[in-house]
């Protein structure tokens, strides 16, 4: 079967490609397809992510295993895209270069018999221009004003505490 996925931007403008790909191709070669459709060197570490309804991220499947002694991360070359990506599990996060962050919303679109002919990974379809920098992201913490409150006045009061400073 063949996978049609929409690979976007998180970006306020829509960027994003669309790729067909062989349900039975591994995560390493989506990845590649990826960075060739959105014109990256492809020399970057990258993670795929899987994740639920909405968006929230879960396992990490890895280009390559970095710690020093073998972990039970799962890796592209070893997973092949329909164990993450079906009708039912339809969405993945895909993070290129960790010191930009460049992060990506997958999503499958369809499934499609393969057409004779056609080679695979094939780029569908391309919608807007890759900035030259990533799109900046905005984290924000939850807070909680009366919390904040506490540790401001905390640190005003810093003078009044009763310890003694000679204490080593």
């Amino acid at each position: 079967m063949i996978y049609k996925i929409r690979i976007i931007l998180d970006a306020e403008e829509d960027i994003f490609r669309d790729i067909e790909i062989e349900d039975q191709s591994n995560l390493e070669e989506f990845h590649n397809a990826i960075t060739q459709a959105f014109g990256f060197e492809g020399s970057e570490m990258a993670s795929f992510y899987t994740c639920d309804e909405e968006w929230n991220q879960d396992e990490e499947i890895a280009l390559f295993d970095m710690s020093e002694n073998g972990s039970d991360i799962r890796l592209m070359n070893e997973t092949s895209i329909d164990d993450v990506l079906s009708e039912n599990t339809p969405k993945m996060i895909y993070v290129y270069d960790f010191f930009s962050m460049w992060t990506f919303f997958v999503e499958l679109a369809d499934v499609v018999e393969k057409e004779d002919g056609r080679v695979y990974p094939n780029l569908l379809f391309t919608f807007g221009e890759l900035p030259d920098a990533p799109p900046e992201k905005q984290f924000e913490a939850e807070s909680n004003e009366e919390e904040d409150g506490d540790y401001d006045d905390l640190l005003d009061s810093y003078d009044d505490m009763d310890f003694d400073e000679n204490w080593n």
